[in-house]
C-alpha cells in the first residue's frame, strides 16, 4: 500500500491523526490527480466544518465537481470506497507523514527552479530560487500546542534560570540596561537626528562584536560599503579619518592583519540603493551567504530602518507614513525571528525632536508604530556642553529587558574622529537626572512627570 492512500485512510478514520496532519499537508505534495482531487475535498471540508469528511461526503463532492469527466469521478469513488480503518500506529504514521511532505516539497521547489531557470515562469525571478528551497527544507510538524501552567512548570522553572545567550556591548551601562546585551529575535533601535551620532553608534557596536569572534553582517543603505569599512577602520585601527588617508599601505595591512588574528568572526558590509531593499531582499543575501561564503550573522545591523522599503506595501500607493515605516518594523522583526538573531537599526527624529533636549517616543519621525513594534529604544542627544566633555547622552525610550527607569539617562565617551564609543567614570553620571534609581519619573513632559520631579504643574481633580 503506498503511503499516499494510508495518509487518506487516517484522515477519515483518524480525527486524532487529521487534526496533527491538515494544518501542514497540502494537496499539491499528491502527485496522483485521483490522490489530490480527494485529499482537496478533505481539506475543504474540514477547514469548513472542523471535522474529518466520512466516505460518503467525498463522494457526493467528487461527484459534483464540474472540472472532473466521468472516467475520473469513477476512479476517484472507486479509490473512496477503497479507503479502509487500518489500526496503524499513530507515531510511525506521522514520522512518515512529515517525511513525505518533506521529499515532496523538495521536489516541487526543484521542480519550479527548473522553470525559472528556463524562463517559463514569468512571475518569478532567479533570486526566487534560494528562498524556495530553504522553505522546503524547513517543512516540518509542529505539534506544540501551548504551553500548560501546572504541568510545564518545571520548564517554566528552567526557563527563569536559564542563561540567555546574548550579544553584548562593549559599554558597560549598555550591559546594564539590557542584561547583558542584544537578546535573539529582537528589534533595537536608536533614535536620534542628523549628524548626532546613529551610524556612529553602530558602526561601533558592530566593531566590537566582531571583537568577540561574532558575525556581523552590516546593511547600508545611506552611505557607500567603502564609507562604512572605512568607520569601522577608523575604530578597530585606533586611527582618525584622516590618519587612514595618509597612512602607508604595509602598516595599514599589518593592523588589519593584527586584527584578522584577534577573532575569529567575519564582518560583511552590504549596500543597497536608499528606499529599494526590504526584508525580501535581505532574506536572499542571508540564503546567499549561506551558500557561497558559509556566512551566518549572530547580529545584523540596518542603516536604517525608515529608508528601507515594504515587502508588503508599495510607497504611495494610498498608504500613509504610519502605516508604511510600522509595516517595514514589523517585517525586520519578523526576520530577526526567521533567523534566530537581533537586529539593531535607527530612525530619525522629527523637527521639533532634533533640537529638544529631552525627546520622546513622540518625537519618532514619520510613524509611531515603529517604537510600538520595537523591543529596545534609546534616543542619542548631544548638546554643546556635552561636545565639550566628549559625551553623548543616552536616555531609554522603551526597553523589554529591564525596567526602563534603571538608570533612564547616562552619558557615554565619544571619539568622533576615531567612530568610538568608551566607558566614562561613574561620577560622570552623578547630577543626571535618576540615572542610576529604580523610581525616575515615567512620564517625564507630561504634568504628572513635572510635578513628581518638584517642578510647579497644574493640580489634579480626582473628584
Amino acid at each position: 500500500m503506498r503511503v499516499e492512500t494510508t495518509i487518506l485512510s487516517n484522515l477519515v478514520f483518524n480525527e486524532d491523526y487529521c487534526r496533527k496532519v491538515v494544518p501542514f499537508l497540502k494537496t499539491e505534495y499528491f502527485a496522483d490527480k485521483t490522490e489530490r482531487v480527494i485529499a482537496t475535498e478533505f481539506v475543504k471540508f474540514f477547514s469548513e466544518f472542523n471535522k474529518p469528511a466520512s466516505k460518503e461526503i467525498l463522494s457526493i463532492e467528487v461527484s459534483n465537481r464540474t472540472d472532473l469527466n466521468e472516467q475520473e469521478v469513477r476512479e476517484a469513488e472507486g479509490m473512496i470506497d477503497g479507503l479502509v480503518n487500518n489500526d496503524t500506529n499513530v507515531d510511525w504514521l506521522l514520522n512518515e507523514t512529515e517525511n513525505f511532505c518533506k521529499e515532496r516539497a523538495v521536489y516541487l521547489a526543484i521542480m519550479d527552479s527548473i522553470k525559472i531557470i528556463e524562463g517559463r515562469d514569468k512571475v518569478q525571478t532567479k533570486d526566487a530560487i534560494p528562498s524556495l528551497l530553504s522553505d522546503a527544507l524547513a517543512v516540518s510538524f509542529d505539534n506544540h500546542i501551548g504551553h500548560d501552567y501546572i504541568d510545564d512548570a518545571n520548564e517554566r522553572y528552567d526557563f527563569y534560570h536559564r542563561v540567555e545567550e546574548k550579544v553584548a556591548f562593549d559599554i558597560d551601562i549598555l550591559n546594564k540596561i539590557t542584561k547583558g546585551g542584544l537578546s535573539k529575535k529582537t528589534l533595537n533601535v536608536i533614535l536620534a537626528g542628523t549628524g548626532v551620532g546613529k551610524s556612529l553608534a553602530m558602526c561601533h557596536v558592530a566593531a566590537s562584536v566582531l571583537l568577540q569572534n561574532l558575525n556581523v553582517l552590516y546593511i547600508t543603505l545611506e552611505m557607500a560599503e567603502e564609507r562604512i569599512a572605512e568607520r569601522i577602520d577608523a575604530n578597530l585601527l585606533n586611527m582618525t579619518m584622516d590618519e587612514l588617508k595618509v597612512i602607508d599601505r604595509e602598516i595599514f595591512e599589518n593592523r588589519v592583519a593584527k586584527i584578522a588574528d584577534k577573532t575569529k568572526g567575519k564582518l560583511i558590509v552590504k549596500e543597497y540603493p536608499t528606499a529599494s531593499a526590504h526584508a525580501g531582499h535581505f532574506r536572499a543575501l542571508f540564503e546567499e551567504l549561506r551558500m557561497k561564503k558559509d556566512f551566518k550573522p549572530d547580529i545584523v545591523i540596518i542603516d536604517y530602518l525608515n529608508i528601507c522599503a515594504s515587502q508588503r506595501l508599495k510607497q504611495g500607493a494610498n498608504v500613509n507614513s504610519y502605516t508604511y515605516i510600522k509595516s517595514i518594523a514589523e517585517e525586520i522583526r519578523g526576520l530577526a525571528v526567521e533567523y534566530n538573531l537581533p537586529i539593531l537599526s535607527a530612525t530619525q527624529t522629527t523637527r521639533s525632536g532634533f533640537t529638544s533636549s529631552d525627546p520622546g517616543l513622540e518625537d519618532t519621525s514619520e510613524s509611531f508604530g515603529l517604537p510600538a513594534t520595537v523591543d529596545f529604544m534609546v534616543a542619542l542627544i548631544s548638546t554643546e556642553e556635552l561636545e565639550q566633555l566628549n559625551q553623548i547622552m543616552v536616555k531609554q525610550l522603551k526597553n523589554r529587558y529591564s525596567d526602563p527607569n534603571y538608570y533612564k539617562r547616562f552619558v557615554v565617551g565619544v571619539d568622533r574622529s576615531k567612530m568610538k564609543l568608551y566607558n566614562v567614570e561613574m561620577s560622570a553620571q552623578e547630577g543626571i537626572a535618576d540615572a542610576g534609581t529604580d523610581d525616575g519619573p515615567m512620564f517625564d513632559k507630561t504634568t504628572f512627570g513635572k510635578r513628581m520631579k518638584g517642578i510647579s504643574g497644574e493640580g489634579f481633580n480626582f473628584g
